[in-house]
Formats: C-alpha cells, structure tokens, sequence
C-alpha cells in the first residue's frame, strides 16, 4: 500500500519546523524571527505584505515583529519608492553577525534529516519537491471556476 504522500508531506514539514525552532532557539531566536532574517537574506529588500506572506504571518503580525526587530537593530524600514504606503524591509550589518550561524544552523538541520540518503538520491528528491512545489503554486495562482 502506498502511504497517503498528502498526509506525509504536511506531517514531515510540520515535523521540519518543529526542529527548526527548537534550534534557532539556541541562538537567542524566536522561529518566526529566524524566518523573517532568512527570507531577508534570500530575498532582499521587499514590502512587509511580501514577507508577511513569505513567513505565513498577518500583516499585522508582521509589523510588530518589525517593530521589535528595528528596535533591536536587526532590520530597518525604508520607504517603497513606488508606493509611499509601503515600508521596504532591509536587513542591517548587526544581523548578518546572527545570519550566519542561522544559516549554519538550517544546513546542519537538513544534513541529519536526510541522513543515511546518498547523493543521487538527495537530487532526486530535490527536484521531485520542486515539482510538487510549482504544482502547488500554480493550483494557488489558479483562479477557482465556480459551478453553478
């Protein structure tokens, strides 16, 4: 029998995010600001609304943990050129000192989940999640056709 690959995905992920916030708490931070540091690095300098969706958090959310995080030097807001609404979120030369043993952090993670798994078998998996992960994104970016 097959496993139930939808009940795998969320549990493993739900799993993955578990140990990760067990680990960067080692650092002195809370997951959510831990993804927040990571998705600036990896994306820089967007609106809050984009990483609000990036680290599934409500706007609202996001701002407070802006807030806190501006006040602590780690990120500072700047205004969106194309939007004087908008806040640009960049990241400062204080929290590259913490992104870096982050980062080191997430690689030593995703080595132990994927012990005892060989190379080949690492790239195989790897491409296979980026197909499931362009299916689901372009399920979502689909727009839903109502019956009726």
């Amino acid at each position: 029998m097959i496993p139930n690959i939808g009940y795998l995905l969320s549990d493993n992920s739900r799993l993955l995010r578990r140990l990760f916030d067990q680990r960067v708490s080692d650092l002195g931070l809370t997951a959510v600001q831990a993804r927040l540091l990571l998705a600036l690095e990896k994306f820089p300098e967007q609106n809050q609304a984009f990483y609000a969706d990036r680290i599934e958090v409500e706007p609202i959310t996001l701002t407070r943990l802006a807030d806190r995080m501006e006040e602590a030097g780690w990120i500072e807001r700047r205004p969106a050129p194309q939007d004087r609404r908008a806040r640009i979120l960049a990241i400062t030369e204080k929290a590259h000192d913490i992104v870096k043993p982050l980062r080191a952090i997430v690689d030593q993670l995703v080595e132990d989940i994927l012990e005892g798994i060989d190379a080949e078998e690492r790239e195989r998996l790897a491409r296979l999640l980026e197909v499931v992960g362009n299916n689901m994104t372009a399920q979502r970016e689909t727009p839903e056709i109502t019956h009726g």
